[in-house]
């Protein structure tokens, strides 16, 4: 991980020096100690936050994101088999932070969000087996950033957001088709919920969650599915203390904003972010049951911002940032591992 130095709330400049990415000394009750968080090599590009990142067959890509000074157009590719990076061809568009990964097929895109004065609309196509980029049909949503995206049965998706005002409508890609086979973007209905920006969505048994982010200032608590065979939203349990059972009377600290999201096996992860304060605090999402469980606390520093990605049945969580630190470090949440805080 990296430190940085900085005038007034944004860096002006800054140095960045090496620290130690050991784990935290925080001690850890036993309440919080199902499952072990284990460092994995870390990401070889520079430290950032609001990266993009989206998973094709085995191997999971990171690009773009901000390092407080730098915007960047860097592309790595990460085989969790190995444990290793190697760089791919360079993110073609310009240099942004803020924007969505989403996987269709065999390609990955990366579209949307903010260049340091734009909310940006391009959508870019990745073709992990030439190497190559294409540009494709602009998002035809506003212009926009902090969105979530999400792929399932060769179309992709595109909601919530900032574009100004804090966003709730859905739009699907299909990615052939349209002028010059750029693709076409199609409305559908808008998530049924609060409008928000900064949310985290996984995809499980071909059905979109969305989960967490803040409008006007609050962190939301709707907690909504998404069908694309029905094409309709379903609302599911709050994510508060807000029924008279018990399912729910430690669900205190689930509801932030710029968190994780990933998938291992049939259940969701919700990981790091901020609510009111850093978080580090891991929730284990039950897609039978729609309810959530404490899992092991994040066993590095606290932060906002970062990626996830489900790869081969593996969960990860990468790079982010918190008020003193911009992170390149990684890490693998195993939910049926025994904690060793040694790891």
């Amino acid at each position: 991980m990296k430190k940085i130095q900085y005038l007034l709330f944004l860096p002006a400049g800054f140095v960045l020096l090496f620290l130690s990415c050991s784990k935290s000394s925080t001690t850890t009750s036993a309440a919080d100690t199902s499952g072990n968080w284990v460092k994995r090599s870390e990401f070889e590009g520079n430290a950032r936050t609001e990266a993009a990142a989206f998973t094709i067959n085995d191997t999971s890509y990171i690009g773009t994101g901000f390092d407080g000074t730098n915007r960047y157009t860097d592309f790595w590719a990460y085989d969790p088999v190995k444990n290793y990076w190697i760089q791919r061809a360079q993110f073609p568009g310009v240099a942004r932070n803020s924007a969505v990964g989403f996987t269709i097929g065999s390609k990955g895109y990366i579209a949307t969000g903010y260049d340091g004065l734009n909310r940006l609309t391009d959508n870019w196509e990745y073709d992990p087996s030439t190497n190559t980029w294409a540009q494709k049909a602009d998002f035809a949503g506003t212009a926009r950033y902090d969105a979530v995206a999400f792929g399932i049965n060769g179309k992709g998706y595109i909601t919530t957001g900032f574009d100004g005002g804090y966003t709730k409508d859905l739009w699907e890609f299909t990615p052939i088709g349209g002028t010059n086979n750029k693709g076409t973007w199609v409305q559908k209905i808008s998530l049924g919920g609060t409008k928000r920006s900064g949310a985290v969505a996984f995809v499980y048994n071909n059905k979109a969650y969305v989960v967490t982010g803040i409008n006007n200032g609050t962190n939301v608590t709707d907690f909504w599915s998404y069908d694309p065979s029905s094409g309709n939203w379903t609302q599911l349990r709050d994510i508060t203390n807000s029924s008279t059972d018990s399912y729910d009377d430690d669900y205190t600290d689930i509801a932030r904003t710029n968190a994780v999201g990933f998938v291992i096996g049939a259940k969701g992860y919700l990981a790091v972010g901020e609510s009111g304060s850093y978080t580090k605090k891991t929730w284990e999402y039950d897609f039978a049951s729609d309810t959530w469980a404490r899992k092991t606390t994040y066993e590095r520093s606290e932060r906002s911002g970062a990626v996830a990605f489900s790869v081969k049945g593996r969960g990860f969580v990468a790079c982010g940032r918190n008020s003193t630190y911009y992170f390149d470090d990684i890490d693998e949440f195993q939910p049926d591992v025994t904690y060793n805080s040694a790891d």
